[in-house]
Formats: C-alpha cells, structure tokens, sequence
C-alpha cells in the first residue's frame, strides 16, 4: 500500500485539496495515472474537476448501496481518474457506526479494484474531521501527508493529529508513516520562519524541506477548474509541487 497516501490535517484551509489536485497533476505529468479519491462530503475536489456528480454515482453508493469503485470512476483531463464525493458523505458516521467493518471498507474496496494490477499512485482527500471516513483513509493508506499553512490554529490542527495518530497505531500495531510539509509560507513574514522553525524541532526529519509558498497561482487555478501546471506551468506553485513531488518519491516515503 506505500502507492497510497491520504493527505489530512484535523483543521480546514490548510492545502489539503489543493495539494491532492496538484501531486495528482505532477504524478500525471510523469506518465503515470494516479487516481484522486475525494472522501470529503464538501466534495471541493470532485466540484473543481467533474461535472454535477449525484449521489448514486459517487463514494456515497460505494457505502450505501455496495457498488465497486471501479464504477464510480470519473475520467480527469489532465490524465488521473477520480472516485467523486457527494454532501450524503456526511451521513456515513451516523448510518453506519464506526466498527471495523464500516472502517475497513475503504481499504477492502480499493484491494478487490486493482487486484492482481501493478500499483498505482492514489491520493485520498480527507475531511478535516476525525471521524469514519478519515480513520478508513488512513486503514487504507498507512501512510499520511499533513499540509500545515503557517499559522497558529493549523500548527494546533497537526500537533492534535499527531496524538491521533499515535493512538491508531496500539489499535493498527505498527506506525503510520507521515510527513509533514508546509503551505502558504510567505518568506516576508516571521510568523512564517517561527513555525517552520517550531516544526523542524517537533517533527524533525518528517517534515519537508519542500515549501509551497503563497502563490497567486496556486489560489487561482482551482476557479478554473485546473490544476497548477495547467493554469501557471512557469509558476511558483507549480515549482513547488514538483519539488514536493520529487522529494516525497526520491526519500522513499511514497512509491509509485
């Protein structure tokens, strides 16, 4: 499974579909076709990329109603696949509990779609809620990438899942990779260089060096329904999610 990672933080605003957007990109530029799971009932992901999505042709039927993922599957322009989100995503905490068999789901659902096949690379879009669907990407990824902006309450957001993460792993009986890496860092501002510095001491070597500054770019292109690369290639932002991309692959944390 260390084709899949689920990209989290308890606290919104942080990247977290922007960043899943734009790997998804990088990873498609390189000749691969990786597929974008949105487990988010906001559904931001499958808004910016497919059209009007109803709930019987999204993750919500994968858990109400049982039907394969691998019918759900919604083509991407720039060469991925998406598994889309619909708002009845909210209703999967109170429909069905949060036992092993609701938890597991996920992870069951994507062995049985590619089983037999090579990996392929899959980022899942968490909500900012710790509840079954964020706990099933994390069962099906055992592996998570934290974006942090650089700011108070998102640092707080981390800090949290880490603890969160520390106590899944007694119920999982191993560690659950991560990394760390910051966005909307601003080099002008100080703020920006406290927290990275504060996180460097916290998570040492599970943060990244790659930085995805503040970048018009970067808060445009999702208006547009595109990711960076297609909106701004010579950008900041599309640099730097090819950066991120590049170290994630080459330290061995994430393989595709």
């Amino acid at each position: 499974m260390r084709a899949r990672l689920a990209i989290f933080n308890q606290k919104g605003g942080v990247g977290k579909t922007t960043t899943v957007l734009n790997l998804g990109a990088a990873l498609a530029r390189r000749g691969l076709s990786p597929l974008l799971v949105d487990l988010d009932a906001q559904a931001h992901l499958t808004s910016m990329l497919s059209p009007v999505c109803p709930a019987i042709e999204s993750l919500f039927a994968f858990y109400s109603e049982g039907r394969p993922l691998s019918l759900l599957l919604r083509k991407v322009a720039f060469g991925a696949e998406l598994l889309p989100s619909h708002s009845e995503l909210l209703k999967v905490d109170t429909l069905f509990g949060k036992g092993p068999n609701v938890l597991m789901r996920l992870k069951e659902g994507l062995d049985q779609g590619w089983n037999g096949l090579s990996p392929r690379p899959i980022l899942i879009d968490c909500c900012p809620m710790l509840g079954v669907l964020s706990l099933s990407a994390l069962f099906a990824s055992e592996r998570v990438l934290v974006p942090i902006s650089t700011d108070f309450l998102a640092v707080k957001g981390a800090i949290a899942l880490e603890h969160t993460l520390g106590a899944l792993e007694h119920v999982m009986k191993k560690r659950i990779e991560r990394r760390y890496v910051l966005t909307r860092f601003d080099s002008r501002r100080g703020m920006s260089h406290r927290i990275a510095a504060q996180l460097t001491e916290r998570f040492g070597t599970e943060l990244c060096l790659a930085r995805i500054a503040e970048n018009v770019a970067l808060a445009e292109s999702p208006a547009q329904g595109r990711d960076v690369f297609s909106h701004a290639p010579g950008s900041r932002g599309a640099r730097d999610y090819e950066t991120l991309l590049e170290e994630l692959l080459s330290t061995g944390f994430w393989e595709v």
